[in-house]
């Protein structure tokens, strides 16, 4: 689908550029946003390349498997039906997204769902622990919104870090909306099957 629309709106944009007389304008502006992408990728690229190495020597030492077991108790309660190595597979991604690489936390995330697909039985439906991780996946409580902190940096805010305690804020409250909602369809389904 955005495919379709997003080239519609270039489209739109330049073809209005055009026709108003504004096309100098037009022509600067793509310049300078390029110019910005560009500053802005090299700002996150940094900040991305720390916090991944971070990540990476923390899982070469015994961090990454004392802060899992920290986790341990919440995701056996918010995932009862996995395995030890999807359990790991989570909680790296759910420590890289608390740490607010949402970039980083990707690949660990599509790993988990790789993980957990090779023990879905249905294998066209996705399992009631691959929803929840969506769920919590997309909420993402951050304690440290590094991603936000770097974009904010890099357009001149002059407090870049007064957004944490909103984001803390939202985050907490879509994650446990998210998953008191999804608990609730997925036991509504299964009465429904019953």
């Amino acid at each position: 689908m955005l495919n379709i629309v997003w080239p519609i709106f270039v489209i739109i944009s330049f073809s209005y550029g055009i026709f108003s007389g504004n096309l100098e304008n037009l022509n600067s502006s793509v310049f300078n946003s390029v110019n910005d992408a560009i500053n802005l990728t090299i700002s996150l690229l940094g900040t991305m390349c720390l916090w991944c190495g971070i990540m990476q020597i923390a899982n070469k030492t015994s961090v990454i498997d004392k802060l899992t077991k920290i986790l341990k108790p919440l995701i056996r309660i918010i995932f009862p039906k996995i395995n030890t190595k999807i359990e790991k597979e989570i909680s790296m991604n759910m420590i890289a997204n608390i740490l607010g690489l949402g970039n980083a936390a990707t690949p660990l995330g599509l790993k988990a769902m790789k993980s957990m697909q090779e023990e879905n039985p249905k294998k066209e439906i996705l399992s009631d622990s691959m929803l929840m991780f969506i769920i919590i996946n997309t909420a993402s409580i951050q304690i440290i919104p590094t991603t936000v902190i770097a974009i904010r940096n890099s357009m001149g805010s002059s407090n870049p870090t007064a957004i944490v305690v909103p984001i803390w804020i939202a985050s907490v409250i879509t994650a446990t909306a998210g998953i008191i909602i999804t608990k609730i369809f997925i036991k509504l389904d299964k009465k429904e099957k019953k």
